[in-house]
């Protein structure tokens, strides 16, 4: 089990009050495994190149990686699985390449932990989370959020006020967490109380993350099956 509870940040205010539809982001995304390889083959350069301080180098890449989308950049350590920085962007502000680098040098100075030194760049695994755009949850009353929720798929954003949280999907099937406890957490993760996404003031937005992840440090990459996951718990 990844010790990633609650440690998936965005940098500063980077949840803002409202997500607008954006023409062309849909909810299938459908990377190829190639794609997925070279997302996280970008995002392990970046990471070294931050921590080396080197010049990151250049990447032919396909043209949807010019398009804006949301990434998230997790480093976990190697074998134990604990987490050791991530720092997403959740709406398409950037191209996803400059998402990608921005997240992963990010993932690299995340403020809860000491900055990645050098020799611990080799003993880390870099998983790449590429989302959707964020859509808004309707309801007719708060009780049916977690009939809206599958684990396994969706993300969760809690937005009430300024007060904003967020869980990737691989978060409740590493956890073990069904969809009300899922609420809940998002809802701690924001600052509020565990029960405030049964607030009519709250909104609740959900997300899809196609994942992929070293096997080990600089190794393979794989692409995670977060229902399959689920099914084992």
């Amino acid at each position: 089990m990844l010790n990633t509870f609650a440690n998936h940040r965005t940098p500063g205010e980077n949840l803002p009050g409202t997500f607008k539809k954006v023409p062309g982001f849909g909810a299938a995304m459908a990377y190829s495994d190639d794609e997925g390889r070279l997302a996280v083959k970008i995002a392990r350069e970046a990471v070294e190149s931050h921590v080396h301080r080197r010049t990151l180098p250049t990447f032919t890449v396909p043209e949807r990686f010019n398009d804006r989308a949301g990434a998230f950049v997790t480093l976990n350590t190697h074998p134990e699985g604990l987490l050791r920085g991530c720092i997403g962007y959740p709406s398409p502000f950037f191209p996803l390449i400059k998402a990608l680098v921005k997240a992963a040098e990010g993932a690299c100075e995340d403020p809860r932990f000491p900055p990645l030194p050098e020799d611990e760049v080799g003993q880390v695994v870099v998983e790449v989370s590429l989302l959707t755009h964020p859509e808004l949850v309707e309801v007719k009353k708060p009780k049916e959020y977690p009939k809206a929720i599958a684990i396994g798929r969706d993300g969760l954003i809690v937005a009430q006020g300024p007060a904003r949280g967020l869980l990737l999907p691989q978060v409740p099937t590493e956890w073990g967490w069904d969809a009300e406890e899922f609420l809940s957490e998002a809802c701690m993760k924001a600052g509020l109380l565990p029960d405030a996404w049964l607030d009519d003031a709250t909104r609740i937005y959900t997300f899809r993350a196609e994942i992929f992840t070293e096997v080990e440090p600089r190794g393979f990459v794989e692409r995670r099956d977060l229902e399959g996951e689920d099914a084992r718990h």
